[in-house]
């Protein structure tokens, strides 16, 4: 693979790119080290291993993992001293040359205990284990509710309990999930590993119960320690409740390993592979021709051909709406259909000219017929997010934008082939709608680190929302002066582009997670593999259509 030629812009923006890509890991560095060091420390003195160090001596050696979630409640919860990661390490990994998905307690991190983020980070695990039917091991340590924030964990929909609701949905569903109780395993908590297939426990540092020894005496008046109540002898040789009992944290994960080593295979939905071909163009030319200005252009056709097996594509509809690229390719052997937002700007046939990053009617159209054939021909889809959303004004409006908007939002939301998401740059409005976002359901969805989500750009949401303020002051009677108006300005400016961060987005999982551009052909291929056990089922349907 022959480096790009290089230039001064492509220098800055490389450099750029660079700088984001060292400032996310050590952003992950730090994250990684959940509760901090003494915790580590304390919790390896009780003879266990921590919840990252179980994933990595459970999983196949020298295999990938991606993990899903790792900014989960980063830079949140401040006033409850942190939630590093959520308190539970959630990924894709392999064991037994199998793929499946990890959770694992933290109990590093306020011992495990569930804090809000925590609850909806599990929520996806079982969510992308339930879409691709993967195995799923969860590995237990952990506290129960955090109790100060219980009102917003505890009752709703989408909160705790909906953990047990999927238990018992994955098991009707076939879906394989073993539990192991490796540290505290509490209250409600509790029904987890036991509406699991099989549960293990760890003697001596396991343990399992409704109701702790303090609120059992509290209950009941009844005086008992840990182990008598809950321990590995108790919950697996006088309740039956656990059906192995293990002696230590590694010979709890190698019976893991064997458990899975004898499942049998499962039907495959057939989506098409072949043998995987490195990239001609190189990949690390990406960090030079993603430009360090979001609103600069670029031909995404160069980022493409970077991701792309043998730099190949075969282009759909070159010549017509050309903000958006739709072309067929093949990543680490995949099949896939890619759906990208093109930043350059364009000239059409009838010589008007359109804007990169924006949503034309015709680039709708295009890719609404784009996503219609991926789905007729069992193609998994990719969409490239760099969007500033669609046109407007009157001849786009007189153009039926709205309707050719509608048409590609149909066929996303009623797409059957996996769908993956990359926001590679903007994602603003409603275009990160028409291009897969989290609402219409990605299997997965990452999000690089020069990326931004929010309704709109930094700069015209800013002006909206200091017109606002200021008309509100005004109203009040309060006189504000220039220099006031610029502070003013300026605080807002800082807020809304803080709330655009793809770190503010991962911190709420809106995305999955955020990666190094280097790593997006791994999360692809990784997340075919999972889908691809999950057979289509549903047949491809649009509804009502304003043609």
């Amino acid at each position: 693979m022959a480096k790009e030629t290089t230039n001064i812009d492509f220098n800055a923006n490389e450099d750029h790119m660079k700088l984001a890509v060292g400032d996310l890991k050590n952003r992950l560095k730090k994250i990684k080290l959940g509760g901090g060091k003494s915790r580590i420390d304390k919790q390896h003195e009780q003879g266990k291993l921590t919840a990252r160090e179980r994933i990595e001596y459970l999983l196949d050696d020298h295999s990938d993992f991606i993990e899903i979630g790792a900014f989960a409640g980063d830079d949140m919860y401040a006033e409850h001293g942190g939630c590093p990661a959520g308190g539970v390490v959630t990924g894709l990994g392999y064991i037994k040359e199998r793929l499946c998905m990890v959770v694992a307690n933290d109990a590093t991190v306020k011992a495990g205990a569930w804090f809000p983020i925590a609850g909806k980070k599990n929520l996806r695990a079982q969510e992308i284990a339930m879409e691709n039917r993967l195995p799923i091991i969860y590995l237990v340590d952990s506290a129960g509710v955090y109790l100060p924030m219980q009102d917003e964990i505890f009752p709703d929909k989408e909160h705790f309990g909906r953990v047990f609701r999927n238990n018992a949905k994955m098991s009707a569903m076939g879906i394989p999930q073993i539990a192991a109780i490796m540290g505290s395993c509490v209250a409600g908590g509790a029904y987890l590993p036991i509406m699991s297939d099989e549960a293990l426990i760890v003697n001596k540092t396991g343990s399992i119960f409704l109701a702790g020894p303090y609120l059992v005496k509290a209950a009941i008046g009844e005086e008992v320690d840990k182990e008598t109540l809950g321990g590995a002898v108790t919950q697996g040789e006088i309740s039956g409740v656990v059906d192995y009992i293990m002696e230590d944290d590694k010979t709890c994960l190698d019976t893991i390993r064997d458990l899975m080593d004898k499942y049998g295979d499962f039907q495959t939905a057939g989506f098409n592979r072949e043998v995987s071909q490195p990239p001609v163009k190189h990949p690390d030319d990406i960090y030079g021709i993603i430009p360090s200005a979001s609103n600069k252009p670029y031909d995404v056709k160069e980022v493409v051909k970077r991701l792309v097996d043998e730099s190949k594509f075969t282009e759909y509809k070159a010549g017509y709406g050309q903000t958006i690229f739709c072309g067929y390719a093949r990543i680490d052997g995949w099949s896939v259909g890619i759906v990208a937002n093109q930043r350059l700007l364009v000239k059409t046939r009838k010589g008007e000219m359109q804007f990169g990053g924006v949503i034309y009617s015709d680039s709708a159209d295009k890719a609404a017929r784009f996503i219609m054939l991926c789905n007729q021909k069992k193609i998994p889809l990719v969409f490239l997010q760099d969007v500033t959303g669609f046109m407007v004004g009157s001849r786009s409006e007189h153009g039926g934008i709205i309707k050719d908007g509608a048409k590609m939002v149909n066929a996303v939301s009623n797409s059957v082939v996996p769908k993956f998401t990359i926001i590679t740059g903007n994602s603003y409005g409603a275009g990160n709608y028409a291009m897969c976002g989290k609402a219409y359901d990605p299997r997965l969805i990452v999000a690089w680190p020069n990326a931004k989500l929010a309704v709109m750009g930094g700069s015209q949401a800013a002006q909206t929302l200091f017109q606002i303020e200021m008309a509100s002051k005004l109203k009040q009677g309060e006189k504000i002066t220039a220099e006031k108006e610029k502070e003013m300005l300026k605080h807002i400016t800082e807020k809304y582009d803080k709330q655009s961060t793809a770190y503010y987005a991962a911190s709420r999982l809106w995305v999955d997670a955020i990666i190094d551009p280097l790593e997006t052909r791994k999360w692809i291929s990784m997340g075919i593999e999972a889908a691809n056990y999950a057979p289509i089922t549903d047949e491809f349907k649009v509804g009502v259509l304003q043609t």
